[in-house]
């Protein structure tokens, strides 16, 4: 009679939920594999560069770039892309008497890449370059994948298969690509929010040369400034120089290089509007 209490039995554990796995991120692009440690070195500049980059929608935007250089023919460059679930991006460049076409469409699952670029396709010529791209996120700090580039025009066909694969830890990140056209190996380090640090090694079978890198960026937030720097195995040696112009969406960059093996010096200098 009465009110019944059930008591479970002692050394018994209440039962606990299942814990549920994250689900694994997108490993982004087969060339965004290596960008954070790219980003650190400076990109080599040469003459005068206008660059204009315009948003007209949020998915559609488009990129006029005019450069004039005492080494060869002023080019203008005209990029337009259309981001969303299917991301299609035809480029055209011009470029004295030179037209070039290139089709890229990219496909992003929830834990893997494909992309496809097709590159001056000519169904009557039968010539046609053609580059596949798939990665995918095995764990959520390995990420493995490949590239095949198929080429073929009258007289001439070939392939070239590359695989790759990225660790990414909490303050570093380590890149490798292998193939039968060669090797690219990377390794990125953060060491503070002002001062990031890159190595790279590259190797090419066919023009047997190899290179090592070593990259370093320097960002002073208060001055709105951000200092990159090069020395490699080649004797070369290079700096860049970038300043934003608050509240205008305008940077400047000023860069310079040196070859002591070939004696060769160049500098830069580029304004990038947006």
């Amino acid at each position: 009679m009465g009110n019944t209490l059930g008591l479970a039995p002692m050394g018994a554990l209440p039962r606990r939920s299942p814990r549920r796995e994250e689900p694994l991120p997108n490993p982004g692009s087969f060339d965004e594999l290596h960008r954070l440690c790219k980003d650190v070195f400076p990109a080599q500049m040469e003459g005068v560069k206008l660059v204009v980059n315009k948003v007209l929608s949020s998915h559609f935007q488009v990129a006029h770039t005019i450069h004039m250089s005492a080494l060869g023919l002023p080019g203008y460059h005209l990029h337009a892309a259309y981001a969303g679930d299917w991301q299609l991006s035809p480029t055209e460049t011009q470029q004295a008497k030179f037209l070039t076409w290139q089709f890229d469409g990219e496909y992003r699952g929830d834990d893997y890449t494909a992309t496809l670029t097709l590159g001056n396709p000519d169904l009557i010529g039968e010539s046609v370059i053609m580059v596949a791209h798939f990665l995918q996120s095995l764990t959520h700090r390995l990420v493995l994948g490949g590239e095949l580039v198929y080429h073929r025009r009258p007289g001439e066909e070939g392939a070239i298969l590359t695989l790759a694969g990225k660790y990414s830890a909490v303050h570093w990140v380590a890149t490798l690509n292998v193939g039968s056209g060669g090797a690219h190996a990377s390794y990125y380090h953060r060491a503070n929010e002002q001062v990031q640090v890159g190595v790279e090694f590259e190797a090419n079978t066919r023009l047997q040369d190899t290179t090592f890198s070593f990259g370093y960026h320097l960002t002073l937030p208060q001055a709105n400034m951000v200092f990159r720097g090069l020395v490699d195995s080649n004797w070369c040696v290079g700096a860049v120089l970038e300043k934003k112009m608050p509240p205008l969406p305008v940077t400047l960059a000023l860069g310079a290089f040196l070859n002591h093996w070939r004696n060769r010096f160049h500098c830069g200098f580029s304004i990038t509007v947006g």
